[in-house]
Order: C-alpha cells, then sequence, then structure tokens
C-alpha cells in the first residue's frame, strides 16, 4: 500500500478524484426511484399496484442485506485495495446490466399479456441493480473512512463525494425527458467508468490493519454495542426523516397549496439541489470555524427557520417558495457535509478505523434507505387521517397538507437538534 503524506490525502483535487464515484451512483438511483414506474406503467401497462410491491420487496431486500455488504466490504480491504477496486468494476458492470435490463426488457418478457413474467423480470433487474449500487456505495464510502483526518478533511473528502451526487441527481433529472432512456444508459455507463478511473488513481489510504486480522469475521451487531454509534444514528435518523417528508410530500404542496403550474415543479426542484450542491463550501468554511455538530446545528435551525415561512405561503405564491427552496437547499449542505464525517470521526475514536468500517457504514446505508420508507409511511397516513385528499381545495385539507409539510418536519429536526446538543455539542464529543 502506497504511504504518502497525509495532507495529500485531503487537497480538493484528491477529494474531486475519489468522490467523483457519487455523481454516476446518484444518476442512477434518481431513475430507479422516480422514472421506474411511470416507465413500467405508460409503456407496458404493468398496474401500478402490482409494481408497488415488486419496488416495496426489493428495495426492503436490499435494505436488509447492506449490513452484510459491510461485512464484505470489510474482508476486501483486508486483503487489499486491488481487491476492492476489483469487486467495484464488478458491481458496476452489473449495475449497468441491471439498468440496461429494466429498462429494455426482452421483447417476449414484455409482450402484452406476459405481465407476470415482466414482474419477474423487473423483480429481478432490480433486485441486481440495487444490490450492485449497494455493494458499490459501501465499497466507496469506506474509502472516505479509511482516510482519516480531522474535522475539515473528512467533512472535504465526504463533501466532494456528496456534492457529486447533486451534480447527478441534476442530471438524472434532465437527461430521460431531454435524450430519452438509450442516451441516458450510455451516460450512466461512461460516468461510471470515468468514476471508477478517478477513484483508482486518488490518494490511497493508510492501512493498519494487521495482516494475521484478515479473515476475522467482524459481527454484524458490533457498532450497536456503543452508545455513541446509537445515539449518531438516532439524530441521523430523526433529521433525515424530517428532510424526506417534505420531498414525499413536495409535489402535492405546489399542486394544492401553491397552485403553481405543472413546469414549475422541476425548476423548486433544481433549486433546491442546486443550493444543495452551491452551499457546501460555505458549510466547509463553518465547520472550520465551529466544528462539525455545531455546524451541523446551525443547518437545522436555518431548516426549521425556512419551513416556518414555508407555512405562511398559499395560493401563488410560487417566488416565495422558489426563496425557500434556495434555503431550504441551503441548509441541505449541512446534512450532506456533516453526519458522513461525524461518522468517520466515530470509527476512528472507537478504534476500528482499518477494521470495521463497512460494519459501520453498513447499517448507516441501510438507516438512509430506511428514512425515506419512514417518511411516507409517517406522513401519507397522517394526511390521510387528517382529511387531505389529493387535489382538494378545502380549507381543513390545505390545513392537514401544511401540518404534514411543515409542522412534522420541523418537529422531528428540533427532535435531532436537542439530541445534537444534548449528546454531541454540550459534551464536545465528536466536534
Amino acid at each position: 500500500m502506497n504511504a504518502h503524506a497525509p495532507s495529500a490525502a485531503f487537497s480538493h483535487a484528491n477529494s474531486a478524484a475519489a468522490g467523483g464515484l457519487g455523481l454516476p451512483l446518484a444518476f442512477v438511483a434518481l431513475p430507479l426511484y422516480v422514472h421506474l414506474p411511470h416507465w413500467y406503467a405508460t409503456h407496458y401497462g404493468v398496474p401500478l399496484a402490482a409494481l408497488g410491491m415488486v419496488l416495496l420487496l426489493s428495495r426492503l431486500t436490499d435494505a436488509l442485506v447492506d449490513p452484510w455488504m459491510g461485512r464484505l466490504s470489510d474482508r476486501l480491504y483486508a486483503r487489499s485495495t486491488q481487491a476492492v477496486m476489483l469487486a467495484a468494476a464488478l458491481a458496476a458492470v452489473c449495475l449497468v446490466l441491471g439498468f440496461t435490463g429494466l429498462f429494455f426488457p426482452p421483447a417476449h418478457w414484455s409482450a402484452p399479456g406476459q405481465t407476470q413474467a415482466l414482474l419477474l423480470w423487473v423483480a429481478a433487474m432490480l433486485t441486481l441493480s440495487h444490490l450492485a449500487y449497494s455493494g458499490i456505495g459501501i465499497l466507496h464510502q469506506s474509502w472516505a473512512a479509511l482516510l482519516g483526518g480531522d474535522a475539515l478533511q473528512r467533512s472535504r473528502v465526504v463533501s466532494w463525494r456528496e456534492g457529486w451526487g447533486l451534480l447527478g441527481v441534476l442530471l438524472a433529472g434532465a437527461l430521460p425527458s431531454l435524450v430519452g432512456m438509450e442516451a441516458t444508459t450510455c451516460v450512466l455507463a461512461l460516468t461510471l467508468a470515468l468514476g471508477l478511473w478517478a477513484w483508482q488513481r486518488s490518494q490511497q489510504p493508510v492501512m493498519h490493519r494487521a495482516v494475521d486480522s484478515a479473515e476475522k469475521a467482524v459481527p454484524l451487531t458490533l457498532p450497536w454495542r456503543f452508545a455513541a454509534f446509537r445515539r449518531l444514528m438516532g439524530v441521523f435518523l430523526l433529521n433525515g426523516i424530517a428532510s424526506a417528508v417534505p420531498a414525499t410530500l413536495v409535489l402535492f404542496f405546489v399542486q394544492d397549496q401553491i397552485q403553481a403550474s405543472a413546469d414549475q415543479a422541476p425548476w423548486f426542484l433544481t433549486l433546491y439541489f442546486a443550493g444543495g450542491a452551491l452551499s457546501l463550501p460555505v458549510w466547509l468554511a463553518a465547520i472550520h470555524r465551529i466544528g462539525l455538530a455545531r455546524a451541523w446545528a446551525v443547518g437545522m435551525a436555518l431548516s426549521v427557520a425556512t419551513f416556518v415561512g414555508v407555512s405562511l405561503l398559499g395560493a401563488g405564491d410560487s417566488t416565495g417558495f422558489a426563496w425557500a427552496c434556495a434555503l431550504s437547499g441551503l441548509a441541505l449542505g449541512a446534512d450532506l457535509a456533516v453526519p458522513g464525517a461525524l461518522l468517520n470521526g466515530l470509527i476512528a475514536t472507537l478504534g476500528f478505523r482499518g477494521q470495521a468500517e463497512g460494519a459501520f457504514l453498513g447499517w448507516w446505508s441501510l438507516a438512509t434507505k430506511l428514512n425515506l420508507a419512514l417518511a411516507a409511511g409517517t406522513a401519507l397516513p397522517l394526511l390521510g387521517l387528517w382529511g387531505y385528499v389529493p387535489g382538494s381545495q378545502e380549507p381543513a385539507a390545505l390545513q392537514a397538507l401544511t401540518w404534514a409539510y411543515v409542522l412534522l418536519p420541523c418537529v422531528l429536526k428540533l427532535c435531532a437538534a436537542m439530541g445534537l446538543y444534548v449528546f454531541f455539542i454540550r459534551p464536545r464529543s465528536l466536534v
């Protein structure tokens, strides 16, 4: 393993190269979650209820295997970075094959009257895509954890990865409608190849793992033995669900409360993600001045203040909502730059750097995926309970929508901020 000067691993150039794989990973995620249901409903007439069940089961399977993916990652890193790169390349090939198979199924499987066969094909290709995505994602995140570094250095590496990811989201949102799925699939393959090439050429971490521990199995439950991890995971989940609830409900809010035109919705989302990407240098400066945990708390406070303002918006307030999207994007930057850096620091503090990054990141990846599921499982039933029906202009229904879109995220964010203060800021832990 190459042992270079530690500062070289945290330069902006090296961080950009090491994090470049974040672009294709984010790029592939959006079509799988957003475009796929519409594609199969409109192109092949697949019933949404049946398709939704297949999607749900595939995603649950994907989330539940993440801890085992983490264990596999640790074993690969125990051997060599060459083993890691080979596994990542194989996963990338599987990801492209799965993605291509999903959007271009064989003709005899997608013929009229072959709905059950097509659903089986979707289940197989979606599971392949999800598992490949999880495998390469955990390997990629473990690399950043192995680099170590202080708070600013860790957040710089994570910020470059997340910044590339936001660019990938923006590209994935535009390309399918602009150039079609054929060209989009080609772009995915190209960006994956470039991301792997840049990652392979980036500064390699200095490994500290003992040779005789290479085959030692790390218990799946290892991270949960430590109170610091449980507390950080609690804050991460509360904050993640708080961010995912508005993402789940934003189109309902834009349509019924703001009453914006259909072509405005993509611009609101673009403002949000662009704001997150452009704010990352600001949050890096904040982390340098006040530390990781305090910077995250400031981001949470900005998010809550923005959503309090959103509660005052009504029909025709498109400009006000656009400003809210931009400010929410600014707050999003803290959510991108800080939590991963805190986790990497925790792994090093607990003495598992170079030994069990995958074990921690496997559970972290599972929690990330649970955020959207828990948000939908919380917000949508509450909306129904409070009397909201999509398309309704009844004052009581709109009030219910505002409560779910604004009040619920604010309560969750404040609970996350309280946990952050009690467990990490007040005791000066991981800051």
